[in-house]
């Protein structure tokens, strides 16, 4: 294999935007690692300035058609952090419920449809299905039965239109949850499968000493409320996000970088929530980990498709838990009057944390808005991730090489566009 060469992904099929991948080797090693994403512009953060903070949870759902509610919830707690209100018991605990079938859609429509197939060989799930039918059928029974909380609590599967800020317009009887019971207890034992079936799936020899960061809580595994914690020591409470995170341009993509200021990359997502948080983990979820073969730390981004299997299983019996212990609040949101204010949130996205902050005026107008998706935290992690497997893989033929390059991108589960399995790559010589 020649010791110059350039791997040049010029478009990234089913992407949100246009994305390209750029390798240059030189020498034998990796000189350049480029992950491009030219997201065209939808000025969210423009079409907040002006617009009521009641506004906020609607308009930041429409960012994303598979995590809406990771936009909402970071939005109402920005806003609450603001105005003053604090949502405790059922409504918070509602809320959670809502997060638990975002998680539970998102992670079986990745784990089943976008990410094995690159384990097993297809380019893509509809192949994979040929082949696997029942295991097909049961992440797409999983993801419905997201869908359905989802919608029970949201009033409907995409871009829920029932959260505000303080709450709910409507919050659901007791009876009108309990149904969903039957439907999460068999998702529970399929969820157990699907971290066994997942374990057993081919992994490549790759780890790398990340610094995870995710929200984590003293009393529950991390989805809508705690502070921002790593490994390397890093505890701050949202407010403080932007004293120790920094986003930048990159001339190379639309999109900007984040990093951490004077330590660099550093990872969000599934498996950063599984390697900080372990033990607020089920029993059953702690114990399926550990059959599994990923008992913290695990270092390896390619079994982050296990450690999202694993979150299923603790999404569904968390479902559960709140189902039957749910009464219905008395009112359903807490009244807020406007003032000026800057508030913040952090939440956990199926992907990992969702930063906003907001600057309010007297009147409850937005001011300011500032958005920190996962995509852009983890964009620096990718492209360490690439200049290392790439360096251990250089004799691997061009074909198999640009499929491990696809699949470390996948790992990330970037976005539902960036999971692609339509790469063109052309090497020069």
């Amino acid at each position: 294999m020649a010791k110059n060469r350039t791997i040049k992904v010029d478009y990234l099929a089913r992407v949100e935007g246009e994305g390209r991948l750029y390798l240059r080797i030189k020498d034998g090693r990796v000189a350049e690692s480029r992950f491009n994403i030219f997201e065209p512009p939808r000025f969210f953060e423009a079409f907040l300035k002006g617009r009521h903070y009641t506004e906020a949870p609607d308009i930041t759902a429409r960012i994303c058609g598979i995590c809406p509610v990771a936009y909402q919830m970071s939005a109402v707690h920005a806003m609450e952090d603001a105005l003053g209100v604090k949502v405790k018991g059922p409504l918070r605990d509602l809320r959670r419920l809502i997060y638990c079938g975002e998680w539970m859609e998102s992670h079986a429509l990745h784990v089943f449809l976008l990410h094995a197939p690159d384990f097993l060989g297809y380019q893509d799930g509809f192949k994979m299905a040929k082949d696997h039918p029942d295991v097909v059928k049961m992440g797409l029974r999983l993801k419905k039965t997201g869908n359905e909380l989802l919608a029970k609590i949201g009033g409907r599967e995409v871009h829920p239109i029932n959260v505000r800020v303080g709450g709910f317009y409507r919050t659901p009887t007791k009876a009108e949850l309990a149904p969903l019971a039957e439907d999460l207890k068999w998702a529970r034992d399929a969820a157990l499968k699907t971290v066994r079936w997942t374990a057993q799936l081919p992994f490549p020899d790759f780890e790398r000493d990340y610094e995870f960061v995710s929200v984590s809580h003293s009393e529950e595994y991390p989805m809508n409320k705690g502070r921002l914690k790593s490994n390397r020591g890093l505890d701050i409470a949202a407010a403080a996000y932007e004293e120790h995170f920094i986003e930048e341009q990159s001339p190379h993509s639309h999109a900007l970088h984040s990093r951490l200021k004077d330590r660099g990359p550093y990872f969000v997502g599934p498996l950063a929530r599984y390697n900080l948080n372990f033990e607020r983990l089920t029993p059953l979820a702690r114990d399926a980990a550990r059959e599994a073969g990923i008992a913290p730390p695990c270092l390896n981004p390619f079994k982050s498709i296990i450690a999202r299997s694993v979150e299923i299983l603790y999404a569904v019996e968390e479902a559960l838990r709140l189902i039957e212990n749910y009464e219905r609040p008395e009112a359903p949101y807490i009244t807020a009057e406007p003032r000026d204010g800057v508030g913040h949130g952090a939440t956990e996205a199926p992907r990992g944390t969702l930063y906003h902050r907001y600057r309010l005026n007297g009147q409850g107008l937005i001011e300011e808005a500032k958005i920190v998706p996962p995509t852009s935290q983890n964009q620096k992690a990718i492209e360490a991730d690439l200049v290392q497997y790439v360096s251990q893989n250089l004799e691997e033929p061009t074909d198999r090489l640009t499929w491990q390059c696809e699949q470390v991108i996948r790992n990330y589960d970037p976005c539902i566009s960036c999971a692609t399995h339509c790469l063109r790559l052309e090497i020069e010589r």
